[in-house]
């Protein structure tokens, strides 16, 4: 297939090496997706990878390339999308869904696209909707816990009956995304206590949370049972989770593995170089 200019060297397999405080590069290198083989050797971590950091790539080639690599699935895909990631024996382990709870004029909207997200994963067997708190624009952050509970104390029910999960995502305020209200974890875990639902959680994004609060390992043993999905990425710059950037992903990932989580954790990073070699090194990195 055309997986365009990819350069056609042969992936070496071994294992990875640790400078002190870093990740060295794993032993990797560029190939083709048709020549890419499986990375995944352990398997504690079910692996997948954001679409939207894919562009290059048709989702067919994406599909192909992940699930031999040993991808779980692909992230934050519309319903649309579902027969090809069914075609490739991969899950959508992230659905895109509804926005804006923390705002009650925005209410209607948001609960009728999450709703709609949560009956379309029903039917395919898929486990989690995305939600979003929404920007400040003048609400309190008090006010905004009130009105996300209100609006998704009126899906919970829904998700507990299909047995999907409302993730509302942790993104950060002070460099992507300002003015978003859930740019601390107190903020989210408040949230979802008040809702009372096992199948309403956290998606914790740990490129985000870095920016925001660090203490990502403590964070993630203090709330592992109301994190229900986790997005990775290197900071700074949300690039590859290599020796580049400031986050030892091996260590998380093993924490994460030690809480007994068996949900997903979905690469999303933007790649600097050849997507499928990075996403390739990405996916060992994670293999713990």
């Amino acid at each position: 297939m055309n997986t365009g200019k990819l350069s056609r060297r042969t992936l070496i397999q071994g294992a990875s090496v640790f400078a002190a405080g870093a990740v060295a590069a794993p032993a990797l290198a560029q190939e083709t997706a048709a020549e890419i083989g499986r990375v995944v050797k352990k398997g504690r971590i079910n692996q997948s990878a954001s679409r939207w950091c894919y562009r290059k790539l048709s989702l067919d080639q994406l599909c192909e390339a992940g699930a031999k690599m040993g991808l779980k699935g692909i992230d934050l895909l519309k319903p649309d999308d579902f027969p090809t990631l069914k075609k490739h024996g991969l899950v959508c382990t992230m659905t895109s869904g509804g926005g804006a709870v923390n705002d009650k004029a925005k209410h209607e909207q948001a609960v009728a696209r999450i709703r709609a997200a949560i009956e379309a994963n029903a039917e395919y067997g898929f486990p989690n909707v995305i939600a979003m708190s929404g920007n400040r624009n003048g609400i309190p952050d008090d006010v905004g816990i009130e009105n996300a509970v209100a609006a998704l104390k009126q899906v919970a029910g829904f998700a507990e009956q299909k047995k999907v999960n409302v993730c509302i995502e942790y993104l950060n305020s002070k460099v992507d995304h300002p003015g978003y209200m859930f740019d601390h974890m107190a903020w989210g875990v408040e949230v979802c206590k008040r809702v009372g639902s096992p199948n309403v959680k956290i998606l914790y994004d740990i490129y985000h949370a870095q920016i925001m609060e660090g203490d990502i390992i403590r964070t993630i043993q203090t709330h592992k049972d109301l994190i229900g999905h986790y997005h990775t990425g290197g900071n700074p710059g949300r690039h590859e989770i290599d020796e580049t950037q400031e986050l030892y992903y091996p260590a998380i990932m093993r924490a994460i593995a030690e809480t007994g989580f068996t949900g997903y954790v979905a690469h999303e990073f933007v790649p600097t170089g050849d997507p499928l070699t990075s996403l390739a090194r990405a996916i060992e990195i994670c293999d713990v």
